[in-house]
């Protein structure tokens, strides 16, 4: 059996400048692969960083505009019977004039034979109804409305009834 000869000097060279090659090609694959998964994590480190700020502004925008809005609170017109107790009627009877219409307090304006309007600000109102659920006065720092969208806007003993939108 023969022996294989042994490499010539230009074939040992040859064959290390392969591995060589081979190993700075191995170590350039790691390096941008570790380059890669460094840009993707700062990519999505900067992504979480925007929507984090994203949601803190648009938390803060919301929280204002809860504090600073007004509520908005719907009235109806009641009526007090004979007997004292409330009905829900409808709300041209809480208007400027009418007789009967005591505004904010209760018994400042009562006339003989006249039943006492006012209005009843929230909670579960039907006309012919007895109001439940809301109060007879007025919410502060309210925007007031009837069921109709008229802006009720109170003062003193009367009453103003503006526009509605």
């Amino acid at each position: 059996m023969t022996q294989p000869r042994p490499p010539t000097v230009a074939e040992s060279r040859a064959r290390e400048k392969a591995r060589k090659q081979a190993r700075d090609a191995e170590r350039a694959a790691a390096e941008a692969a570790a380059a890669k998964k460094r840009s993707r994590n700062r990519v999505l480190i900067g992504g979480a960083a925007v929507v984090g700020v994203a949601a803190l502004v648009g938390g803060g925008y919301l929280a204002y505009l809860a504090l600073s809005a007004p509520d908005t609170v719907t009235a109806s017109c009641v009526a007090t019977d004979q007997n004292g107790d409330e009905i829900v009627v409808e709300d041209t009877y809480c208007g400027t004039g009418r007789p009967g219409f005591v505004g904010d307090t209760a018994g400042v304006v009562l006339l003989a034979g006249w039943p006492q309007y006012r209005y009843y600000y929230g909670g579960s109102t039907a006309i012919g109804g007895k109001p439940t659920g809301g109060t007879t006065v007025k919410p502060k720092n309210a925007e007031i409305k009837t069921k109709t969208g008229t802006t009720v806007q109170r003062g003193g003993l009367g009453s103003k009834i503006g526009g509605g939108s």
